[in-house]
This record gives structure tokens, sequence and C-alpha cells, in this order.
């Protein structure tokens, strides 16, 4: 293909050398994401790789400024378009930190239990796209992208029942949740969580069992632990590097200080591509747990108010205040200035797709350019993550 509604493929001759610079990228704006790449190659091998970010840059931070605390909710679920609910979650927790706003159990329960269907939702978007094109071709690979593809879609319609929304969720509210959870919706969820794990073992048969996978994504990409402390790469991609790190359990928020039995955190020591993807199905078990454990909490909790009463307009104290949350891909972070007014100060956001795309210049060197879809594959980043 060429033109400008084509991916941009491009190279050169560096000067000076043999060897030869490629641009993968960037795709055309009606793309999924755009992440430009530029390669130095000897032969088929990478000796050099330059991740260029910014084509989808919208300015949230600077429109953060222009909105007030409700409005906001609507801009911060949009950079991750995978986890929705778990980008709102940290602009409010920032707010009620700051604001001193205790929020009842109810909605504290209600979120980490949708934070954790969340969760599987976007696992189960890489574990459905991804394995099928580095599998061998066959019956396997297909059943094992239709069984994602299936529980995701299943997952889809827990969430879209309850919040209205397909993608952007907007549930969150300073102080709890929208609305009350819909009745008999706690009884369907956990029928679909149980749907979920009896479809897991063959939605993982291609990590697990495919000699073909396994063969293309053993050894590339290796990522080492000073690597990931170095670049700040997080979540399923930090751990499959021997970092156990996990905010659930090593500094919990939420309910989660209260799920130390299912708060599980999966490790490899390997840091290759496999073991990045060995962990995100690992995952998806913890979660399910997680989630079955909060929605029999809820269950038995004494009706009551799903948010704290607060003001039409809601003015936050002056001061600032810093919230972090383990999300899909890795920890974001929410760093709040207020100056008492209804619109932040100051809202600066650090999201984990950043900090695993910049790794790539480590990582990429040494591997061969068929190892590219492999690599890019198990760093679980979204282009509007990394950009905002």
């Amino acid at each position: 293909m060429t033109g400008r509604h084509a991916d941009a493929v491009t190279g050169t001759v560096a000067a000076g050398s043999g060897d030869f610079v490629i641009n993968l990228g960037p795709s055309h704006p009606s793309g999924h994401g755009m992440l430009r790449l530029r390669l130095t190659l000897d032969g088929d091998r990478i000796t050099a790789a330059d991740p260029g970010i910014g084509y989808v840059h919208r300015g949230a931070e600077k429109l953060f400024e222009a909105r007030d605390y409700r409005q906001i909710i609507m801009l911060a679920n949009r950079h991750d378009w995978l986890g929705a609910f778990a980008s709102e979650l940290g602009v409010v927790l920032a707010a009620e930190r700051l604001a001193g706003i205790e929020v009842p159990p109810r909605a504290v329960w209600a979120r980490t239990l949708l934070a954790e269907l969340n969760r599987i939702l976007s696992h189960l978007a890489f574990l459905s796209s991804y394995p099928p094109g580095l599998a061998g071709q066959g019956a396997p690979a297909d059943a094992a992208q239709s069984a994602a593809f299936g529980a995701r879609e299943r997952m889809q319609a827990l969430l879209e029942e309850v919040t209205g929304g397909r993608m952007h969720y907007m549930f969150n509210r300073v102080g709890g949740l929208r609305q009350e959870l819909p009745a008999g919706w706690l009884s369907r969820t956990a029928a679909t969580v149980a749907q979920l794990r009896a479809a897991l073992p063959g939605i993982g048969a291609v990590v697990t069992g495919d000699q073909g996978f396994r063969a293309r994504t053993r050894g590339t990409g290796v990522l080492t632990a000073g690597q990931v402390r170095q670049y700040g790469v997080s979540g399923p991609a930090a751990r499959a590097s021997g970092v156990d790190f996990d905010l659930r359990r090593d500094e919990p928020y939420l309910a989660y200080g209260e799920l130390a039995a299912q708060v599980r955190v999966v490790t490899r020591q390997e840091g290759d591509s496999l073991a990045r993807f060995e962990c995100l199905l690992a995952q998806v078990a913890v979660a399910a747990d997680i989630a079955d454990a909060c929605a029999a909490r809820l269950a038995r909790l004494p009706a009551g108010p799903i948010g704290a009463r607060l003001p039409k307009v809601l003015r936050v104290p002056e001061g600032h205040a810093y919230a972090w949350t383990e999300s899909p891909l890795g920890i974001n972070g929410y760093y709040l200035v207020s100056r008492g007014g209804k619109l932040p100060w100051r809202l600066k956001l650090r999201s984990a797709s950043f900090g695993n795309v910049q790794a790539l210049s480590e990582i990429l060197p040494g591997n061969r350019v068929a190892d590219l879809p492999a690599i890019l594959g198990s760093l679980f980043f979204v282009a509007g993550d990394i950009d905002r």
C-alpha cells in the first residue's frame, strides 16, 4: 500500500555505515492508535530503536484545568480505552483524599469489584488478539481466540448493564458511584465470572501449550529487572521480569486491604515475551477470585448509600494530593493540585503505557524484525495512554 492512508514504512541507509534505517508508522489517524518506531537494522537484526510518540496527544492535562471535578472524569477515562473505569478511579481517589471525603462501604466494595471486572476485560483484549497472530494455524488457535472473544463479550455486557456505557463508563463520582447496582446484577456477575473461569484453560491453551507460539515468544524482548526500574515499567510486564510489586497488595486502596487471601502477585524471572503473557493469563484468574470475593461481600452488606452527600458544586480545599492505582496496564499516578476552587489548578497524570513503551529502546536491539509482533504485543500498551 502507498499514500497517506497506509501505514508508513520508509527506509534510508545510515550515513557512514552499512546499516539500514526504517520508519515503522505512524499509521493513519483513523487507526486504533499511532506509534512510530525508528529502527536501525543490520540485515534483519535490530541494532537500535527509537520510539516516537505524541501522534494522538490531545492535551488532556491542560483540559483538566478548564473542567470541574465531574467533567474531568470524562477526559480521564478516554486515554486508556481498554481500562476506562480504572482511569476514572484514580482521579476521584485523588480528589477524595485532598477533600477528606469518606466514601460509603458499599461504594468502596462496588468500586473494587468493577475495577477487577475492567481488569479482566482489558486482559482479554490482549489474549484474544495477540496469540493467534503468532500461534500455529488450525483449530487450537482458533478455539482459543473464540473463547477469549466470547468471554470478553460477556464481561463487556456485564459492565454495560451496570454503567450504561460500553467503553467510556462515566460511573465514578467524587464520593462514590453514580447510582446503585441494578437488581440481580451481583448474581449475573457471579455467573459470568464462573463462565470465565471455565473458559480459561481454553483461552490459555495457546500460551501454555502451543509450540509455535512458545517458540516465537521465548527469549524475545528480554527485559531485565534493572531496566524495569530504570524506565518505570509496571504491571504484568514488570512482574514478568521478577519485580514483585503490586499496589493492591503492597499499598492497598479501596477494599484490597481486606482481600489479602485473593490478591496473589504472579511473577516470572525470564523477562521475555512469553513470561509477560504467562503473567497476564495468570492475572485474569486472580482478578476473577477478587471479583467473586467482592460480589459475595456486597451481597452481605446492608442497604446503604452508594455515594457521599456532597454540595451541588464541589470545591476541593487548597492543597495537593497524590493517588496511584494498579490499573490493568500497570501503575497510574494522579497528582492533583487545588487552589480551593471548583476546577483543578493542576492534574498531572502518570500513565502505565508511557513507561512500558520507553523500554523498547532497550529491549528491541539484538532481536530480529520478525520478533517485533511478539515484543510489541507483550508490552501491553494503548497508544492513547502514552500520549494522553
